[in-house]
């Protein structure tokens, strides 16, 4: 499997990770110095991550795309941005659409494995029409 299939394999799987609430599969396409930068928010790592993760599991489910827009991989890093479009339900609260793009770093590791290294999310709420 050539680089490039290789990181959209790993979009897809953290999407679907992440629809399925597998916060252990989405932490294992990580790093462990990842670094994600939120508009509005200090940049965090993976114990953030997988804490917020943790916290937001209960009555939550989460639908959505992620699109890659560009793909460019340079030796052992590779980047994408992506256009990302979600829909949060948690209980008893009305959902909640996301969308927006994301510049993702990319590592290939020790062991062959692409991973998210550095994540710059610039999704934001969707305005009511």
């Amino acid at each position: 499997m050539t680089d490039e299939a290789q990181i959209r394999a790993v979009v897809r799987q953290w999407m679907d990770a992440t629809i399925a609430g597998d916060a252990a599969a989405v932490l294992d396409l990580m790093a462990d110095d990842v670094v994600f930068t939120v508009a509005g928010g200090e940049p965090f790592g993976k114990e953030t991550f997988a804490a917020l993760s943790q916290s937001n599991k209960t009555g939550m489910s989460i639908e959505g795309t992620n699109d890659i827009v560009e793909l460019k991989v340079l030796g052992d890093w590779a980047f994408t941005r992506n256009r990302i479009s979600l829909v949060v339900r948690t209980d008893g609260n009305p959902s909640m659409s996301r969308s927006g793009y994301t510049l993702t770093l990319f590592r290939k590791d020790a062991d062959g494995k692409w991973r998210l290294a550095r994540d710059a999310n610039m999704v934001t709420a969707d305005q009511p029409a």
